[in-house]
């Protein structure tokens, strides 16, 4: 298994659902800058990540709902990081 070990000020991990996804931004000293709730629609998603995308990435549980978020990112320039639903509890 391989871990992302790239160093940024701002990590973004999305527990992503079909019409809602809850959206936690940590910075690099582990302070939790962000928790929110919102809809599932990309106009939500950067309006959130706006303060901290000068150096952020994305992470999110590889389930049937990432597609967008991932073109969408790709689109921005954002890095994004797909994970494998059986793994993500080692992040914990």
């Amino acid at each position: 298994m391989r871990f992302f070990t790239d160093r940024h000020q701002n990590y973004c991990g999305i527990d992503l659902h079909a019409r809602s996804m809850y959206l936690c931004i940590q910075n690099l000293e582990g302070n939790l800058v962000l928790h929110q709730n919102m809809q599932a629609k990309p106009e939500a998603f950067l309006k959130a990540i706006e303060p901290f995308r000068e150096d952020v990435v994305v992470g999110v549980e590889c389930i049937f709902t990432w597609y967008w978020l991932a073109d969408l990112c790709a689109e921005h320039n954002i890095p994004f990081i797909l994970g494998h639903a059986l793994y993500m509890k080692a992040i914990h």
